[in-house]
């Protein structure tokens, strides 16, 4: 007995070796993969600023500091040859917005780090560096005058608070709770910034050397800001006038996107319009010669996605005429050619962003592509900036990029990448393999772009779990650029399929209205038969099917365990719910109800009522999980809320997770961003027929 005893502790010794060695094998196999901490390693150039004479490069290099937990940014500068890349500030601060002086010897930038965001000049031959504002709200689209001797920029003008009653002061000595806020504006809180104060954004100038900034602008309208549809201003070359766009109707409020392009002489502040019509006028950029106004917009029809313009017109406003008529696609930042021959702007096409060039006879050029930065499939991140000698500057990212420096020239568009900020992270850990596919929606025969992230170390012959990834806007798109949240959950051995259903930009108009006043709707089918080809090509579980998405992308997560049970788990991220609840409560109620819906809830109760998410709750059998930002005030957390708590009274499994602190996207500080990659996981893990992760 003793002896069979002590046979049996030996083979459990040897078990416990064995596994302790698989264990550590299996460790050092996935060692090279990505994992949720590096969110704080990886680094992304944004913002590049190439110098008037083509030779340098300055831009934002962004990262997260784990310490402090925070996004913080520096300023960086490399040649056009890549050469001699170096920073130049550093600290776990916030420093933006590089421009160069017109003749190249300074940068203004922005930078909070004394606490306040503050305008800053830098002298580049000696690196001394000023601080020329002392604002007490922060500036923004900061630009010099073509004489280097003033900077014009953006701010606040506080306006008194509301005033309801006169509230008795508090006797000597006593705490008294802080005061009521009153507010009587349409918007009065905004996704980001929060509660807004009262004021009007105005425009500026500032001497470069510093001084007491003059008011250009002026009246109750809003000339920038980030709640605002409003461009930033730019200069005429002669240095008399400041060119922006702006909404100055009295209920801009109720018409959020009728801009027009607007004239403000530096001198007295004098305003003229240089557009009249009903719809957007934006990105305002003035010829070299100062003949020409190019800028971008459309007529509008109230529709929920109209494809933005490219537009020409003379200097005092007469003569506009369409260029883009022929590109079924959305132009973003006009800018002009150094010889004044066309303007250079920014489109995506079928998931990609390119940089395009327009001859001022309609003539279009592809310049180059794959222009983005930033860590996600959207195309946020894209920038550009071009010389005098014709040598430009872009961001760029691929599936295997998280987002660099390329430059090229007219010359010779073809961009060369010229940094690699996250060679060493991405030399030791693999990002998964990225697949493009094309395939018909079930619905209509209908071409649905989309791709598939496989594992690192991907085996076809193996079944791996599948995570459907639904991206937001719903007016937006993805594509084969890097996605720090979709390869980490590759990393942990899921298959990840993220589409362009109806509805998203660049594929055209047509494509982008197919949901107009119906959505959400038939992009159900073209997201399940993108599940339907991942099954086909064999190396998917269809027990082991999961789905989520954020923001719109909640919303269609919702909108599939609303129609079918294949999914073993879902996880909705700050969706909208309830269109009647998320009108009264969300920071663009005008814009919903123009270009979602018909009008008012009360005057379109049913149409309301069938696009709600609650129309179908009584389907679900999926378990849920559901998460927003406390501060969240695009898609508020009470939309959510209210799914938990109608699948709580079903009996369905689900859990809600507030993120404290968060505004929509669930990403200001890293950690939250690290807590929003794994809980998702994490869930889908719990749900699975197998260990879905490492």
């Amino acid at each position: 007995m003793q002896m069979f005893y002590s046979r049996k502790k030996v083979l459990l010794a040897i078990c416990i070796v064995l596994a302790v060695f698989h264990v550590s094998a299996v460790a050092e196999e996935k060692s090279n993969r990505l994992t949720a901490s590096d969110v704080f390693n990886l680094q992304y150039a944004v913002d590049p600023q190439i110098s008037p004479d083509g030779r340098r490069i300055v831009y934002v290099r962004e990262f997260s500091d784990m310490l402090s937990d925070r996004r913080c940014s520096n300023l960086w500068v490399i040649n056009f040859d890549g050469t001699d890349n170096r920073p130049l500030t550093t600290g776990t601060h916030s420093d933006t917005s590089p421009r160069w002086s017109p003749d190249g010897t300074r940068i203004a930038f922005l930078s909070d780090q004394d606490g306040k965001s503050q305008i800053y000049v830098r002298w580049m031959d000696t690196g001394q560096t000023a601080k020329i504002t002392s604002l007490q709200q922060p500036p923004s689209g900061i630009a010099w005058s073509p004489d280097g001797k003033q900077i014009s920029f953006a701010a606040l003008v506080p306006s008194a608070p509301l005033r309801i009653a006169n509230l008795p002061a508090a006797p000597a000595g006593a705490k008294w709770a802080d005061p009521p806020k009153a507010y009587d504006k349409l918007i009065y809180r905004f996704n980001g910034p929060g509660y807004l104060e009262p004021g009007y954004t105005q425009l500026f100038v500032v001497s470069a050397d510093g001084g007491a900034p003059r008011q250009i602008s002026s009246g109750n309208f809003q000339h920038g800001g980030v709640a605002f549809r409003a461009s930033p201003a730019v200069w005429t070359p002669d240095g008399k006038y400041l060119i922006a766009s702006a909404n100055r109707r009295a209920d801009y409020e109720y018409e959020p996107l009728d801009t027009e392009v607007y004239e403000f002489s530096a001198a007295d502040g004098s305003t003229k319009a240089l557009t009249n019509r009903r719809g957007p006028d934006n990105a305002p950029a003035v010829s070299p010669d100062g003949r020409f106004i190019a800028y971008t917009g459309f007529d509008d029809h109230y529709q929920g996605y109209q494809v933005t313009r490219l537009y020409v017109m003379n200097r005092d406003g007469s003569g506009s005429r369409l260029l883009s008529e022929k590109l079924d696609r959305d132009v973003q930042m006009p800018r002009w050619a150094p010889d004044g021959s066309g303007i250079l702007f920014l489109y995506d096409d079928q998931g990609d962003t390119k940089l395009g060039f327009y001859t001022l006879d309609g003539t279009l050029k592809q310049l180059t592509n794959h222009i983005g930065s930033g860590g996600t499939a959207y195309s946020f991140g894209s920038a550009f900036s071009v010389a005098r000698n014709g040598a430009f500057a872009t961001t760029y990212t691929r599936p295997d990029v998280p987002g660099d420096i390329a430059v090229g020239t007219l010359g010779n568009p073809s961009a060369k990448a010229i940094t690699t900020l996250n060679a060493d992270l991405l030399a030791q850990k693999r990002p998964g393999q990225v697949e493009e596919i094309w395939y018909e929606s079930s619905l209509d025969k209908r071409k649905i772009h989309g791709w598939i992230i496989k594992p690192p170390d991907f085996n076809p012959s193996k079944k791996y779990p599948l995570i459907v990834e639904i991206h937001g806007g719903p007016f937006a798109n993805y594509g084969d650029r890097f996605d720090v949240e979709k390869q980490i959950w590759a990393a942990k051995d899921y298959v990840v399929l993220y589409v362009n259903p109806r509805g998203s930009t660049s594929y055209g108009g047509e494509f982008g209205n197919l949901i107009h006043h119906a959505y959400p709707g038939d992009d159900f089918y073209d997201l399940n038969s993108g599940v339907d080809v991942v099954l086909a090509k064999g190396y998917v579980d269809a027990e082991n099917l999961f789905v989520t998405g954020g923001s719109g992308g909640g919303v269609l997560t919702c909108w599939m365990i609303d129609r079918t049970n294949r999914f073993r788990a879902a996880a909705s991220l700050y969706p909208v719910i309830n269109w009647e609840s998320f009108v009264l409560t969300a920071d663009i109620p005008s814009l919903v109800i123009k270009y979602w819906f018909p009008g008012l809830p009360w005057d379109h109760n049913e149409h309301y009522a069938k696009r709600s998410l609650l129309s179908q709750v009584k389907n679900v059998k999926t378990p849920t999980l559901l998460m927003t930002g406390e501060e969240d005030y695009r898609t508020p957390i009470s939309e959510a809320e209210q799914y938990f708590q109608a699948l709580k009274l079903l009996k369905v499994e689900s859990v809600l997770v507030r993120m404290p602190g968060e505004p929509h996207g669930l990403a200001r500080r890293p950690s939250h961003h690290v807590a929003k990659i794994l809980y998702v996981v994490g869930w889908f893990d719990q749900h699975a027929t197998r260990p879905g992760g490492s």
